[in-house]
């Protein structure tokens, strides 16, 4: 889908004007995105594999829920709706905590310039991963890692059959930081 998306400036300020996504990635505007990881009482985190036909990083695992924002919307709305629309559940803003906004600016061998500033969020899942049910376009499969497994996976980073995207190693690193601290104090 070809949606309506804010431009907005290398700070990440918005200036006044919207243009379509694939034009956002033809001319490497920067533009808002909304990120979602998920995890449990039990200490997992749910990651999502990335469709097949994703034109960037396909098949490849990362956030639990990803998506842009879309002209007018706010990083909150953007990841509700991302989130009923990508795995069929339900939250509401209370859910949220947001950890922070994060510069990812890269370009790819098929021509796409993403500069994109990831609004990311981090939230408790309350159902069984077997009650989510994946949007075809968007996610291949879904599976919930120890937070062990997922520092593994990111000291291995390369190496672990495209298992994350190389480029954002610290970005991992501060989101699993931000969970653990959550499900901490959630025990305390």
């Amino acid at each position: 889908m070809d949606e309506y998306i804010d431009v907005v400036d290398r700070n990440g300020n918005p200036i006044g004007v919207s243009e379509l996504k694939s034009v956002i990635h033809q001319k490497g505007l920067y533009h808002h995105t909304a990120h979602l990881w998920l995890y449990t009482k039990k200490g997992e985190i749910l990651l999502s594999q990335r469709s097949a036909k994703k034109a960037i990083c396909p098949l490849m695992w990362d956030v639990s829920v990803a998506g842009h924002i879309d002209a007018g919307e706010t990083a909150k709305q953007a990841v509700l709706r991302e989130t009923s629309e990508e795995i069929s559940l339900k939250l509401s803003k209370t859910d949220l905590k947001k950890i922070g906004v994060f510069e990812c600016f890269q370009s790819y061998d098929n021509g796409i310039q993403d500069n994109e500033f990831h609004n990311t969020f981090i939230a408790e899942l309350n159902v069984s991963v077997s009650e989510l049910v994946p949007q075809e376009e968007e996610v291949e499969a879904l599976k919930l890692v120890t937070l062990h497994q997922f520092q593994t996976l990111i000291d291995t980073i390369g190496n672990n059959n495209n298992h994350f995207v190389p480029s954002n190693k610290s970005y991992y690193e501060f989101v699993l930081q931000e969970i653990q601290n959550s499900f901490h104090l959630s025990k305390s």
